[in-house]
């Protein structure tokens, strides 16, 4: 003999169904946000990439042949940096 008679049982598996099917909808809800914020995301950063690509693109870019002008154009380039740092007014 079944512990509840089929005739009482019906609503319980109705209302397990529809447990089932909310907390479905929840967790699609919470997905579509998520997904919905990474886009968001992923094109700041693509903006962000497409910026700094064009202002690489204004450098032009210097050819050494021998290894002391690429560590004296890279001393001039950190003077250059470490100067505008301070951030105070002159």
């Amino acid at each position: 003999m079944p512990a509840l008679p089929l005739d009482e049982a019906g609503k319980y598996v109705a209302a397990a169904y529809v447990v089932f099917v909310a907390l479905i909808l929840v967790y699609v809800a919470i997905m579509a946000a998520k997904l919905q914020r990474i886009d968001r995301e992923l094109g700041e950063l693509a903006d962000l990439a497409e910026g700094q690509t064009v202002g690489a693109r204004d450098e032009v870019p210097v050819q050494a042949s021998d290894p002391a002008a690429t560590l004296a154009s890279q001393a001039a380039g950190s003077g250059r940096e470490a100067g505008h740092s301070g951030g105070g007014v002159s």
